[in-house]
């Protein structure tokens, strides 16, 4: 592997409803006029949630589901899907920063818009050049989850080669969120469910992957990776402006407060 261990890859069980990618799922927006129940035809002039969720995911490695989906409805082939706090994936980005170039292919053949981590990925020296001469900088712009350009690139295997050399000469290619490393006993403490209402579903989880990092989610979401900014503070994978923060209390941790460009909401551990 030749990108960091939070890569998305690597934190991801892939296929459809089985997602630890980064995100809370997405809350359906409230009805137009409040007291209005809402619709058994919510979605008949808009593409479902739950559909374009499951072509964002399989778009990760399942050619096959990716094809009847499409093939069915070849506007999903635009989709995208908000993983939580804007971390914003379409279909066509998930193929890119897992090389799975057959899907990019067949998402492209039913209107998918390549950008430039697809064609980083894809091998497309002339059009990753091109593209960074016009707009400098754009380099060093990171994909859905955090993931860099020249990750991108990388996963493309022998056929982007050309363009990992290209972006490796320019230096910055790669640039990495922040997250500073935390041992397995400070992990450990924090671990545990942060409610902040009555509803079922109104607690964050944390917990360890299976691989060893930090991790949240909302009850009936998908978890996500927790990067490390210091002192307990952490943003979710892909969305830097989100805070949380693990507050203490007789160097116990005792309640989570979401913050930063989100609305506050304080959550309280569980015993």
């Amino acid at each position: 592997m030749t990108i960091d261990r939070r890569s998305f890859v690597s934190r991801t069980a892939l296929g459809a409803g089985a997602f630890t990618v980064g995100g809370v799922s997405v809350a359906r927006a409230e009805a137009d006029a409040p007291g209005l129940a809402r619709s058994e035809h919510e979605f008949v002039d808009r593409l479902d949630p739950a559909l374009v969720r499951e072509v964002v995911g399989k778009s990760h490695a399942d050619l096959e589901g990716v094809k009847a989906l499409v093939e069915r409805m070849p506007e999903l082939a635009k989709a995208s899907y908000d993983w939580g706090f804007g971390d914003w994936e379409s279909a066509i980005g998930a193929a890119s920063h897992t090389g799975r170039r057959e899907i990019a292919e067949v998402l492209i053949a039913n209107g998918a818009r390549p950008n430039l981590f697809t064609h980083a990925m894809l091998g497309h020296l002339e059009v990753v050049r091109a593209t960074i001469e016009a707009t400098p900088g754009i380099q060093r712009e990171r994909g859905p989850h955090g993931i860099t350009l020249l990750a991108h690139a990388r996963f493309g295997g022998d056929a982007s080669a050309d363009v990992v050399a290209y972006l490796e000469s320019l230096g910055d290619a790669d640039d990495k969120a922040l997250d500073l490393p935390l041992t397995d006993s400070q992990i450990d403490e924090i671990l545990g469910e942060y409610r902040f209402g009555a509803h079922a579903t109104d607690a964050w989880d944390v917990s360890r992957h299976r691989r060893g990092w930090l991790q949240i989610a909302r009850r009936d979401g998908v978890a996500r990776g927790l990067l490390h900014q210091g002192n307990y503070e952490f943003h979710p994978a892909g969305a830097p402006s989100t805070r949380f923060f693990f507050e203490f209390e007789n160097n116990q941790p005792v309640r989570l407060r979401l913050g930063g460009s989100q609305p506050e909401l304080i959550a309280e551990r569980g015993c």
